[in-house]
């Protein structure tokens, strides 16, 4: 199965279902961003962490591959996107790159959550870089 369809099949299932998907649960942000050289909007599901009412994190972790991902990218050009979360609908939000010890409290929150992302850790050499969904 291709890596697009996998994700259509979670982003249908998220919206099928008020944000509850299999083996994800409620953890499931869609980020919606515009491709940094294409102009393209695209969405991806990706595992957040809701710190307070106005913030959410998500990791580009790409499972431990050697490159960021694409959104990560898409992110930095284009920081001000909506999210659609399973508790408070869609949001807009701005991406904000967290940096030293910010970015490395955040991060133990995505380990403690899930033993996967020591393992993509593991896989790297590179900072798995951490963002903060900021309410506009």
């Amino acid at each position: 199965m291709a890596f697009e369809d996998y994700n259509d099949r979670i982003i249908a299932e998220f919206r099928a279902n008020d944000g509850e998907v299999a083996h994800f649960g409620r953890d499931l942000v869609l980020v919606h961003h515009v491709g940094a050289k294409s102009g393209i909007e695209r969405v991806s599901p990706l595992m957040g962490i809701r710190v307070d009412d106005d913030t959410w994190l998500i990791a580009a972790s790409k499972a431990g591959a050697p490159s960021h991902p694409a959104w990560y990218h898409n992110l930095l050009a284009h920081p001000e996107v909506l999210i659609e979360t399973a508790d408070a609908g869609t949001v807009a939000v701005r991406a904000r790159e967290l940096i030293g010890a910010e970015r490395d409290e955040a991060w133990t929150r995505f380990t403690t959550r899930s033993k996967g992302f020591a393992d993509y850790e593991a896989r790297t050499t590179r900072v798995i870089p951490v963002i903060a969904l900021e309410r506009r």
